[in-house]
């Protein structure tokens, strides 16, 4: 059994920091300036013999109107209320401000347990504001610094007690079962789980393309930040949920503006983590805006993906406000198709974030891009068909010696990776290899997925050759390094 913590505090208390000491990686973008934290961050945390799921929030502020700082309120509102536990930062070195004040107010009326965490505690600075933050009525604050990792044995302490009563109200309400305590707390510690392994999706465009919009559309429910300012999201939150049956893990993503454009910290930070989630996924849901799509940046993300081996499905947003759809289409294929010749067949569906058009579509287009990506092709079948393929267009002869390919096989899926056996393998020129991957992509029914394809000779296969392709005299091959079989 696990829990759920959610870090709440005014802006620049150091959630994000704790959030990624918890963690233990640097999944939350930390930077001095207040308010870079917006939208709902997840991860799984560990202190010790504990588990939990740790949740980062926005810096809580007095505002409650529709503003952008007014809806992070409300998102942050929202995990306090789904959260088991909440721990309340403060900045120890300022002391208790009456926004503190105002929130320990909300929290305890919001709020089953409440811990007390006073932050950046590492000098003698913080004495006083320790001090000074019993008056907010939660007991005994945990002395910490999240920079540092000081006081992480304080906070699992006190923890422990509140997890516990937290797992056995869980047991009570549940019905009976043969599992006994001991069992329980171990099931518990070690983290034991019977669900499949999510599939891998981020949701990659422009800023403003309706990115956070979709997933939300998706989740059913206002689950990340939206609304008409550009750029509202920064991380790349990651969300797990079941899609019409299907276990995903989706990432949205900060939308990437061209590399000029990109000036400020906080922005580089936020199209890095773009860009990492994009070497993650295992899918990438490229979306476009239809009333503008395949600017040169959406271009740029498609061949980032193909690049990186990822399978991609192009998603044409805002639908519901295209009104010559035939005309529009037509244009958008035509662009496809002359624009990324690299994606050739990948699929491409139409959708509107706002009213959930196109979303089973989406989900079975995801699941196809999948399936392709993961394809193994049996060696018997991938050599009768390259001897077609030959037979049908031979390859070169530079210098009047033809190149002959004389064995392929698929090396490796996630994407197909096929390793041919050839003479002169540096001489093939890349338009044959361009020639293979179209076959391949037609016969096997391969659309869109990116091919590898590497050409090597079969000299090198054989470790008793020298350089002069003549075989090493078999008194110095006992020199040479002896290759071991797992048979």
């Amino acid at each position: 059994m696990t829990f759920s913590i959610a870090i709440v505090g005014r802006p620049n208390v150091g959630k994000s920091t704790l959030f990624n000491r918890l963690v233990g990686k640097k999944l939350a973008i930390v930077d001095n300036m207040p308010g870079v934290t917006r939208d709902l961050r997840e991860g799984q945390g560990r202190l010790a013999d504990l588990e939990f799921t740790v949740i980062d929030t926005a810096g809580l502020e007095e505002v409650t109107d529709d503003s952008l700082q007014g809806r992070m309120r409300r998102l942050t509102e929202s995990a306090v209320d789904m959260a088991d536990i909440c721990l309340f930062l403060i900045d120890a070195r300022e002391g208790v401000t009456p926004t503190d004040e105002i929130f320990a107010e909300i929290l305890r009326k919001r709020s089953t347990y409440v811990i007390l965490g006073a932050n950046k505690a590492e000098s003698s600075a913080a004495d006083a504001g320790v001090v000074d933050s019993y008056r907010l009525g939660f007991g005994d604050p945990v002395v910490i610094s999240a920079e540092h990792g000081e006081g992480m044995s304080e906070l699992h302490a006190r923890l422990m007690p509140i997890a516990d009563g937290i797992s056995l109200n869980e047991m009570d309400s549940s019905p009976a079962t043969d599992v006994d305590l001991n069992d329980f707390y171990s099931m518990r510690k070690t983290g034991e789980s019977t669900l499949e392994q999510p599939l891998q999706v981020a949701v990659v465009g422009r800023p403003n393309a309706g990115k956070s919009t979709l997933v939300n559309k998706i989740l059913g429910s206002d689950r990340l930040l939206t609304g008409p300012e550009a750029g509202i999201t920064r991380d790349a939150i990651s969300v797990q949920l079941e899609w019409n049956g299907t276990q995903v893990r989706m990432f949205d993503t900060a939308g990437i503006r061209k590399k000029a454009k990109v000036r400020e910290k906080i922005e580089k930070l936020s199209v890095s983590d773009g860009l990492r989630a994009v070497r993650f996924a295992e899918v990438v849901v490229l979306l476009l805006d239809a009333s503008n799509p395949f600017e040169q940046q959406d271009l740029r993300l498609a061949d980032l993906a193909e690049r990186e081996g990822r399978a991609v499905v192009l998603a044409v947003n805002k639908w519901d406000a295209e009104r010559r759809k035939n005309e529009k289409i037509r244009e958008i294929r035509e662009k496809f198709a002359r624009l990324l010749p690299q994606l050739r067949g990948a699929p491409m569906v139409t959708v509107s974030a706002i009213t959930g058009h196109g979303m089973k579509n989406l989900l079975e287009a995801v699941k196809k891009a999948h399936e392709v990506w993961n394809r193994r092709v049996a060696t018997s079948e991938v050599n009768r068909w390259l001897t077609k393929m030959i037979e049908a267009h031979p390859p070169p002869a530079p210098g009047g010696k033809r190149i002959r390919l004389r064995y392929m096989t698929q090396a490796r899926t996630r994407p197909p990776g096929f390793v041919v056996m050839c003479s002169n393998p540096d001489k093939l020129p890349e338009s044959y290899a361009r020639y293979l991957v179209n076959g391949l992509r037609e016969d096997f029914d391969m659309p869109g997925t990116p091919i590898r394809i590497h050409f090597r000779s079969q000299a090198d296969k054989n470790p008793y050759r020298n350089a002069r392709g003549k075989k090493t005299p078999g008194r110095l091959r006992k020199h040479l390094p002896v290759r071991t079989s797992n048979k």
